[in-house]
């Protein structure tokens, strides 16, 4: 197995702007060249200019003949010409999805993207096992409208989310989707945004079943040099949107296996490994928002617990939390603050639990703990005491917010998605019977 050059992969092509040109200039060329965004060369630091920053543009008035180097424009990470594609993966969790190549003199040599990285991943060092259902919740925050949604409000929607892309759909069903280039048409035809949104998606949306393996998903964006994938379920009903990066972060695990095979690579980037190993294994295991465990991993220590629980006939407990009300905190005060919100819940929890439980970010805004030696009514207990603790934060901006939890036993003989369906049905009569409140599966 051959770990490419950057060298190798990376697109020569890059339509670039210096940073004292106009914002019309820099304009011309995303139009003319039909791109989403355009690298702006400042000295030896490389930005970009997007889309989005087009819609900040015209949002704020901001005159067309004024400097880039007025902008605000984030900066583009770099990596050099030599380097292997595995030096790439530390930049996953970065929200640009382009790496400037240099040279070893600092000048711009190309332009690597995730596609780039995703089309030099052998589909069979994949983990063949693991299914899109399973992946759904930790992917990226999905944004969907219905199809009469006004054009205008969506796309300040857009700006203030941080989203490049919105799935519209009809009872839940996706029937379109609008892009970074179907703005970029808007903007480039003067478009009249008080129209609704189905006037200007793209369609029809082409989908790919939550059941495939992630070898499927990541072959079929391949195969259609698409930036991302819209996940249905069965009925065909809108599961999620899961993007390149979040496909690449999940190959590693598979990789680190199979690079033990090849032993004359492994020779080659040892030393390399030795230093990043413990930064890629927290890729692969945690949540990079809260830095908790995800599903994935807590799958794995359930199964050592539940081994454990039957050797030394101990109880075992499991508790499921969700934030009460937490759709209206991103709509009222935004993401970036209901991130702040998932930390600062995520702190309490680890504050409140012992170092023998574990916690993780089951999706969103819901967390699961499994809490060992621990009967249910204990568990109860420990609920109720994150409930209090979590009631008691004062949030900057949000105030105080409420959580529903629900509490299941780990029984012998049974499967682990039996305990947190118990779990997951206590939640959801808590939920019903008021919110800010905890309920087992004894009350269902």
């Amino acid at each position: 197995m051959k770990f490419p050059l950057i060298s190798d992969i990376a697109t020569r092509e890059v339509v670039h702007v210096d940073i004292s040109s106009k914002i019309s200039e820099a304009l011309n060329v995303l139009v003319e060249n039909i791109h989403r965004n355009v690298v702006v060369i400042d000295g030896s630091v490389f930005r970009i200019f997007t889309v989005i920053d087009v819609l900040n543009l015209q949002q704020n008035k901001i005159p067309l003949d004024s400097k880039l180097s007025s902008l605000d424009l984030q900066e583009v990470p770099i990596i050099y010409r030599d380097k292997n594609v595995l030096d790439t993966l530390e930049y996953l969790q970065n929200s640009i999805e382009y790496i400037c190549v240099l040279e070893r003199d600092g000048s711009l040599f190309g332009l690597l993207t995730h596609t780039d990285i995703t089309s030099n991943i052998d589909p069979d060092t994949l983990m063949d096992n693991y299914k899109l259902s399973e992946f759904l919740k930790l992917g990226r925050r999905m944004k969907w409208v219905d199809k009469y949604t006004i054009t205008s409000v969506l796309l300040e929607d857009m700006i203030s989310g941080a989203f490049d892309n919105v799935v519209i759909v009809e009872d839940m069903k996706p029937i379109g989707i609008l892009t970074t280039k179907d703005i970029l048409k808007l903007i480039q035809n003067k478009s009249d945004v008080t129209l609704s949104v189905s006037n200007y998606m793209s369609q029809p949306v082409e989908t790919i079943n939550k059941n495939a393996s992630i070898k499927e998903a990541l072959e079929y964006l391949k195969s259609r040099h698409f930036k991302r994938i819209v996940v249905v379920d069965d009925k065909n009903n809108l599961s999620g949107i899961v993007s390149q990066k979040e496909l690449i972060s999940l190959t590693y695990s598979r990789w680190a296996t199979l690079m033990q095979d090849y032993q004359d690579e492994l020779s080659q980037i040892n030393n390399m490994l030795k230093s990043k190993n413990r930064e890629y294994e927290a890729m692969a295991s945690t949540d990079a928002l809260t830095g908790l465990y995800n599903r994935y991993k807590f799958s794995e220590l359930y199964l050592s617990s539940y081994k454990l629980m039957l050797q030394r006939k101990n109880q075992i407990s499991l508790l499921l939390l969700d934030i009460d009300f937490f759709k209206k905190v991103n709509d009222t005060y935004g993401h970036n603050i209901g991130d702040q919100v998932l930390i600062q819940v995520s702190h309490t929890i680890i504050k409140a639990l012992r170092d023998i439980d574990i916690i993780c970010r089951w999706g969103g805004e819901e967390f699961i703990m499994l809490l060992p030696t621990t009967s249910l009514e204990k568990a109860k207990g420990i609920a109720n005491k994150l409930k209090k603790n979590i009631a008691a934060l004062e949030l900057d901006v949000v105030g105080c917010i409420t959580v529903s939890i629900g509490a299941s036993s780990i029984q012998e003989g049974e499967e682990m998605k039996d305990a947190v369906g118990r779990a997951d049905s206590a939640l959801y009569l808590a939920k019903q019977s008021g919110r800010d409140c905890v309920k087992s599966e004894l009350d269902i």
